[in-house]
């Protein structure tokens, strides 16, 4: 009898997966659910290769945490086998409540919570189901567990889930420049005061995983035909959401129906037990099949953007280094709403969308990582990094899209 799964990865190769608590939680519902769901949501747009899912990354992080808990071992540092097995859990369930279409959905169909605090209530429904089997690992995911270098490496600047969604995204879209040298840098890892430190000979895997960060972000994550993709379906939900209020009775699977029709926050998970319920049973194509229905609406908005997004008719963009001019966008609404005959309120809410977008590469505040050198010592990676210019990868970039609906 094996005492273990093997799944064949196209990153990493094969993975193993332990019979007992790891496999029971892969196996789960919930978890499975995340198959239904694509890691990069509308890359696909730019990066047909891009549709890998939310359950391939999951088992890829897992891997990562599993070798990085193997490499710290080598080195003398103690963790338990309780403690291994309860990092690992808790990586493989870290993205367990995202939503449908990445991170599309968490100000349109739910507000003011974020896809962390739904994890972790999955992560107590199912701790619930398995007699309390996952105290350890939501106490490591919270944080408060004693050992605070397990936390790090399901969440800090250098943690597994970085690590595998980079190599993985870059793999699936192609962006070769995007390959980062995960297993180096996982046997580099250390602990230093009960903290993750990379040791000095793993400086240069460091620098290209930084400027790798830097070119997926606006490269892949925030490529300006992937944002306005998506502008297009955050205003089609939202447009649906308002006729759905008005009394409108548009097709929808019971439970986007249920998001259409309740104003979902916080305070409303807390107090609506049927509400996690219904938010496991929503992925990516509950959205698609509303799309494809949506298509043929008579709400001339609604049908316009459903097609816009089933036959990749995405909003133009422009991309500028200043706001842009209120005199300009008055009068992109006003020829939309003349070329759609409604009305240039409408015109200026749905059809088209102005987003300032913002990343920091490296913020020194909470993005430091430590590097250990051979004399014990420890610095941090901008004053350590000969080639990294920490000032001009903590530049503040931001950019202004522009996106509104073409007619051509």
């Amino acid at each position: 009898m094996n005492d273990h799964k093997i799944i064949n990865d196209p990153v990493f190769g094969f993975i193993k997966i332990p019979r007992g608590l790891l496999y029971d939680v892969v196996q789960h519902p919930l978890m499975q659910r995340l198959n239904r769901i694509n890691q990069l949501g509308l890359a696909s747009v730019v990066y047909p290769g891009a549709r890998h899912t939310r359950f391939q990354h999951s088992l890829g992080a897992f891997h990562l945490t599993s070798e990085a808990v193997l490499s710290l071992q080598q080195k003398g540092n103690f963790i338990f086998d309780s403690e291994a097995e309860a990092v690992q859990t808790a990586i493989l369930m870290h993205d367990i409540g995202h939503g449908p279409f990445s991170h599309v959905l968490e100000h349109t169909l739910i507000h003011g919570i974020a896809h962390e605090d739904i994890s972790l209530m999955m992560m107590e429904k199912i701790n619930r189901q398995t007699g309390g089997q996952l105290n350890l690992a939501i106490s490591i995911f919270r944080g408060e567990y004693p050992k605070q270098f397990l936390h790090q490496l399901i969440s800090s600047q250098l943690d597994m889930d970085r690590l595998d969604y980079l190599r993985r995204d870059s793999f699936f879209t192609g962006v070769t420049e995007g390959n980062i040298g995960s297993a180096r840098i996982i046997k580099m890892l250390n602990v230093v005061n009960d903290s993750l430190a990379v040791e000095s000979k793993g400086i240069y895997s460091l620098e290209n995983f930084l400027t790798t960060r830097r070119l997926m972000y606006w490269q892949v994550y925030l490529h300006k035909t992937t944002v306005a993709c998506e502008k297009v379906l955050v205003n089609t939900l939202n447009r649906a959401k308002a006729l759905t209020r008005q009394g409108y009775d548009l097709f929808a699977s019971p439970a986007l129906k249920y998001f259409l029709q309740n104003e979902i926050d916080k305070a409303w998970f807390d107090s609506h037990d049927e509400a996690l319920q219904m938010y496991g049973d929503l992925d990516d194509s509950d959205i698609w099949s509303a799309l494809k229905a949506w298509k043929y609406s008579e709400d001339k908005i609604l049908s316009t953007l459903a097609t816009d997004i089933l036959d990749r008719h995405i909003f133009k963009v422009e991309v500028s280094e200043t706001p842009p001019d209120a005199s300009r966008v008055s009068e992109i609404a006003q020829a939309i709403a003349a070329k759609m005959d409604i009305s240039t309120d409408d015109a200026r809410e749905y059809m088209m969308s102005i987003n300032t977008i913002q990343k920091d590469m490296y913020n020194t505040e909470d993005d430091s990582i430590t590097i250990l050198y051979k004399d014990g010592t420890t610095r941090d990676i901008s004053e350590s990094s000969e080639l990294l210019n920490v000032q001009l990868l903590s530049k503040k970039i931001r950019k202004y899209y522009l996106c509104f609906q073409r007619f051509e």
